[in-house]
């Protein structure tokens, strides 16, 4: 089946995560949005997103496509009926698009369709930037469950202080010694190649995912991922760092998210809740202003690419766009700009090419290149208004 996903408004309502990326590239549990639903709908996947991505992220069109929004989570209920569309069908939930399984042509008027369902079933829409950090405990235990089934965990050195172990599982390759792992209140999955190293404390549930790496003494609270080749020390609690990005040293990170090649100086600290106890504005792209979440809890919000010097105090449900290098003293603003030099509200802008060239070391690092098509990409958002 010719698959694509398509971003509706929960795209804008998750930047500046998702001005790099479509929707379905961002990572919350063990898994990307895409890759949960590539295990659970068998199909050839692409992309329907924002013009000036899709020359990255395309979509290929067939004569019949099974067109789904990835951000609505796959539970069972909700998989079978997108199984169970018709040819001409569309699902819908209060007016939303979920999916349809029509031609390019029935798409772009599917509202002259008439064939459509309403789903009743159970619904969680990820439409917000907190939402991917409150619902990070869920979505690794689905994929843990998903995963692991009918499969043997590599063995667990003896070295380790193991609470339920039958809720652990090593891929091959990964290395945990001198550590413990409590996976009492939920699953601890370390991926392939992956390291725990010595005297870290981890409390599940945890996704480390292939080739990151947890480093000597680091402390670990229930509902966090550490995406692929991603580095982590100090103290982390509910929160995603999606892949390639580092906080190896001291500090606080909690209900947070951070993009990919991101990396926080020794010793950052974020604040997750207020001294008044209060619940938590964050920015928001679409309303151009400060938002309530409702939220008690809620830290650091960062695009693709963005810093953050040692010393560097971030406040409650701060907001960091994409390849902003934060390193003036004092507590940043709440809301900080893509491309901002220093991380103040009167910060110069980044020179564009010198931005480049840092996020280009950074990946050579890993073994990657940024593409040219990268750089079309970011010189789109930094073109962008500023306030942006």
């Amino acid at each position: 089946m010719n698959i694509i996903f398509f971003d509706d408004k929960e795209w804008a309502n998750l930047r500046p995560l998702t001005l790099t990326k479509p929707l379905a590239e961002l990572r919350m549990g063990i898994l990307s949005f895409r890759e949960r639903w590539e295990k659970l709908i068998e199909g050839n996947y692409s992309y329907l997103t924002k013009e000036y991505l899709s020359e990255k992220y395309s979509a290929q069109v067939e004569k019949l496509n099974l067109f789904i929004n990835p951000a609505y989570f796959p539970f069972p209920d909700l998989v079978q009926a997108i199984r169970n569309l018709k040819d001409g069908e569309f699902l819908i939930h209060q007016e939303s698009l979920i999916a349809a399984k029509v031609s390019w042509e029935d798409f772009q008027n599917i509202e002259k369709i008439h064939s459509r369902h309403n789903y009743k079933g159970e619904i969680l829409l990820i439409n917000r930037l907190w939402d991917l950090f409150t619902y990070n405990d869920l979505a690794i235990k689905f994929d843990f469950e998903i995963i692991t089934k009918g499969r043997k965990s590599q063995g667990i050195s003896a070295t380790n202080g193991i609470l339920n172990s039958e809720n652990i599982f090593l891929e091959e390759g990964a290395v945990v010694e001198f550590s413990v792992l409590n996976a009492k209140s939920g699953p601890i999955y370390v991926g392939k190649d992956a390291e725990i190293m010595e005297g870290s404390l981890v409390r599940g549930s945890l996704a480390l995912c292939e080739g990151a790496k947890l480093n000597m003494g680091t402390k670990i609270y229930s509902g966090t991922t550490i995406g692929p080749h991603s580095k982590v020390g100090g103290e982390v609690n509910n929160s995603i760092l999606m892949g390639y990005s580092n906080k190896g040293h001291e500090g606080f990170l909690g209900n947070s998210v951070l993009g990919e090649w991101c990396n926080l100086g020794a010793d950052t600290n974020n604040s997750n809740l207020k001294n008044n106890y209060s619940t938590i504005k964050v920015w928001d792209y679409t309303e151009n202003t400060y938002i309530e979440s409702g939220l008690q809890f809620c830290g650091l919000m960062m695009g693709d690419f963005s810093k953050s010097a040692i010393n560097t105090q971030f406040n409650t449900g701060t907001v960091a766009g994409v390849s902003a290098n934060v390193f003036e003293s004092g507590f940043p603003p709440k809301f900080i700009p893509s491309f901002s030099w220093g991380g103040r509200e009167d910060s110069p802008k980044f020179d564009f090419e010198k931005s480049c060239e840092a996020a280009q070391k950074m990946m050579e690092r890993r073994k990657k290149l940024l593409t040219k098509v990268d750089k079309r990409i970011l010189k789109h958002i930094y073109l962008e208004p500023s306030e942006y």
